[in-house]
Protein backbone atom coordinates (compact mmCIF):
# COMPACT_ATOMS: atom_id res chain seq x y z
CA UNK A 1 0.00 0.00 0.00
CA UNK A 2 2.83 2.41 0.79
CA UNK A 3 3.89 2.93 -2.86
CA UNK A 4 0.27 3.67 -3.85
CA UNK A 5 -0.13 6.08 -0.93
CA UNK A 6 3.11 7.87 -1.82
CA UNK A 7 1.88 8.20 -5.41
CA UNK A 8 -1.41 9.70 -4.17
CA UNK A 9 0.49 12.17 -1.94
CA UNK A 10 2.44 13.32 -5.04
CA UNK A 11 -0.81 13.75 -6.99
CA UNK A 12 -2.20 16.00 -4.24
CA UNK A 13 1.06 17.76 -3.32
CA UNK A 14 0.01 21.13 -4.77
CA UNK A 15 -3.73 20.85 -4.13
CA UNK A 16 -5.21 24.06 -2.71
CA UNK A 17 -7.95 22.57 -0.49
CA UNK A 18 -6.97 18.94 0.18
CA UNK A 19 -4.11 17.36 2.07
CA UNK A 20 -2.90 13.80 1.59
CA UNK A 21 -0.16 13.00 4.07
CA UNK A 22 1.15 10.30 6.34
CA UNK A 23 1.99 10.38 10.01
CA UNK A 24 4.40 8.11 11.87
CA UNK A 25 2.38 7.13 14.93
CA UNK A 26 5.38 5.56 16.63
CA UNK A 27 7.45 8.75 16.91
CA UNK A 28 6.64 12.46 16.80
CA UNK A 29 3.15 11.80 15.39
CA UNK A 30 2.06 9.65 18.35
CA UNK A 31 0.04 12.40 20.13
CA UNK A 32 -1.81 13.24 16.89
CA UNK A 33 -2.63 9.57 16.34
CA UNK A 34 -3.89 9.20 19.91
CA UNK A 35 -6.07 12.30 19.53
CA UNK A 36 -7.74 10.84 16.46
CA UNK A 37 -8.13 7.28 17.76
CA UNK A 38 -5.62 5.54 15.50
CA UNK A 39 -5.22 2.04 16.92
CA UNK A 40 -3.80 -0.02 14.06
CA UNK A 41 -1.54 0.56 11.12
CA UNK A 42 -2.07 1.52 8.43
CA UNK A 43 -5.12 3.62 9.28
CA UNK A 44 -6.54 6.12 6.81
CA UNK A 45 -8.59 9.05 8.04
CA UNK A 46 -10.32 11.80 6.05
CA UNK A 47 -12.61 14.76 6.48
CA UNK A 48 -12.69 17.79 8.72
CA UNK A 49 -9.50 17.84 10.83
CA UNK A 50 -11.64 18.42 13.92
CA UNK A 51 -13.72 15.31 13.23
CA UNK A 52 -11.86 12.81 11.07
CA UNK A 53 -13.65 9.74 9.73
CA UNK A 54 -12.25 6.25 9.11
CA UNK A 55 -11.66 5.32 5.48
CA UNK A 56 -12.90 1.80 4.76
CA UNK A 57 -12.35 1.56 1.02
CA UNK A 58 -9.83 -0.17 -1.19
CA UNK A 59 -6.10 0.27 -0.72
CA UNK A 60 -4.96 0.27 -4.35
CA UNK A 61 -3.91 3.52 -6.01
CA UNK A 62 -6.99 3.51 -8.24
CA UNK A 63 -9.37 3.05 -5.30
CA UNK A 64 -7.58 5.69 -3.20
CA UNK A 65 -7.48 8.17 -6.10
CA UNK A 66 -11.16 7.68 -6.92
CA UNK A 67 -12.11 8.26 -3.28
CA UNK A 68 -9.85 11.30 -3.00
CA UNK A 69 -11.20 12.86 -6.20
CA UNK A 70 -14.78 12.39 -5.02
CA UNK A 71 -14.39 13.30 -1.35
CA UNK A 72 -11.36 15.50 -0.68
CA UNK A 73 -12.90 18.88 -1.24
CA UNK A 74 -14.33 21.59 0.96
CA UNK A 75 -17.45 20.32 2.65
CA UNK A 76 -20.32 21.73 4.61
CA UNK A 77 -19.03 22.71 8.06
CA UNK A 78 -19.08 25.66 10.44
CA UNK A 79 -16.12 27.04 8.46
CA UNK A 80 -17.88 26.53 5.10
CA UNK A 81 -21.54 27.38 5.70
CA UNK A 82 -21.91 28.49 2.08
CA UNK A 83 -21.54 24.80 1.09
CA UNK A 84 -24.42 23.70 3.35
CA UNK A 85 -28.04 23.21 2.48
CA UNK A 86 -30.65 25.04 4.58
CA UNK A 87 -31.31 22.08 6.88
CA UNK A 88 -27.61 21.60 7.67
CA UNK A 89 -27.17 25.37 8.20
CA UNK A 90 -29.99 25.30 10.76
CA UNK A 91 -28.45 22.30 12.50
CA UNK A 92 -25.04 24.02 12.69
CA UNK A 93 -26.61 27.26 13.94
CA UNK A 94 -28.49 25.36 16.66
CA UNK A 95 -25.28 23.68 17.77
CA UNK A 96 -23.40 26.98 17.72
CA UNK A 97 -26.09 28.46 19.97
CA UNK A 98 -25.40 25.87 22.69
CA UNK A 99 -23.20 26.85 25.58
CA UNK A 100 -19.91 24.99 26.05
CA UNK A 101 -21.31 22.69 28.75
CA UNK A 102 -24.31 21.59 26.67
CA UNK A 103 -22.21 21.08 23.55
CA UNK A 104 -19.72 18.99 25.53
CA UNK A 105 -22.60 16.90 26.95
CA UNK A 106 -23.96 16.25 23.43
CA UNK A 107 -20.52 15.20 22.20
CA UNK A 108 -20.08 12.87 25.18
CA UNK A 109 -23.54 11.38 24.56
CA UNK A 110 -22.73 10.62 20.92
CA UNK A 111 -19.29 9.23 21.82
CA UNK A 112 -20.97 7.00 24.42
CA UNK A 113 -23.33 5.67 21.72
CA UNK A 114 -20.29 4.71 19.64
CA UNK A 115 -18.53 3.16 22.63
CA UNK A 116 -21.66 1.18 23.52
CA UNK A 117 -21.95 -0.09 19.93
CA UNK A 118 -18.29 -1.15 19.95
CA UNK A 119 -18.67 -2.90 23.32
CA UNK A 120 -21.82 -4.69 22.14
CA UNK A 121 -20.00 -5.79 18.99
CA UNK A 122 -17.05 -7.11 21.02
CA UNK A 123 -19.33 -8.97 23.42
CA UNK A 124 -21.33 -10.57 20.62
CA UNK A 125 -18.20 -11.53 18.68
CA UNK A 126 -16.83 -13.18 21.81
CA UNK A 127 -20.08 -15.16 22.16
CA UNK A 128 -19.85 -16.19 18.51
CA UNK A 129 -16.26 -17.32 18.99
CA UNK A 130 -17.26 -19.38 22.03
CA UNK A 131 -20.17 -20.91 20.10
CA UNK A 132 -17.89 -21.66 17.16
CA UNK A 133 -15.34 -23.38 19.39
CA UNK A 134 -18.08 -25.42 21.07
CA UNK A 135 -19.59 -26.45 17.72
CA UNK A 136 -16.14 -27.26 16.32
CA UNK A 137 -15.41 -29.52 19.30
CA UNK A 138 -18.82 -31.23 19.03
CA UNK A 139 -18.29 -31.83 15.31
CA UNK A 140 -14.82 -33.27 15.87
CA UNK A 141 -16.13 -35.58 18.60
CA UNK A 142 -19.01 -36.75 16.39
CA UNK A 143 -16.69 -37.39 13.42
CA UNK A 144 -14.36 -39.40 15.67
CA UNK A 145 -17.33 -41.33 17.09
CA UNK A 146 -18.60 -42.19 13.60
CA UNK A 147 -15.15 -43.24 12.40
CA UNK A 148 -14.57 -45.29 15.55
CA UNK A 149 -17.95 -47.05 15.10
CA UNK A 150 -16.74 -48.82 11.98
CA UNK A 151 -16.93 -46.39 9.06
CA UNK A 152 -13.49 -47.45 7.87
CA UNK A 153 -14.50 -51.10 7.94
CA UNK A 154 -17.71 -50.34 6.02
CA UNK A 155 -15.69 -48.61 3.32
CA UNK A 156 -13.18 -51.47 3.19
CA UNK A 157 -15.98 -54.05 2.71
CA UNK A 158 -17.54 -51.91 -0.03
CA UNK A 159 -14.19 -51.54 -1.81
CA UNK A 160 -13.58 -55.29 -1.55
CA UNK A 161 -17.01 -56.02 -3.09
CA UNK A 162 -16.33 -53.66 -5.94
CA UNK A 163 -12.97 -55.26 -6.58
CA UNK A 164 -14.57 -58.75 -6.49
CA UNK A 165 -17.28 -57.82 -9.03
CA UNK A 166 -14.71 -56.30 -11.37
CA UNK A 167 -12.85 -59.60 -11.55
Amino acid sequence: MKPDWDKLMKEYADHKTALVADVDCTTAGKPLCETHGVQGFPTIKYGDPASLEDYEGGRSFDALKKFADENLKPMCSPANLDLCDDAKKKEIEALQALDEKDLKAKIEEKEKEIKDAEENFSTEVKKLQEDYQKLQKEKEEKVKEVKDSGLGLYKAVKAARKKKTEL
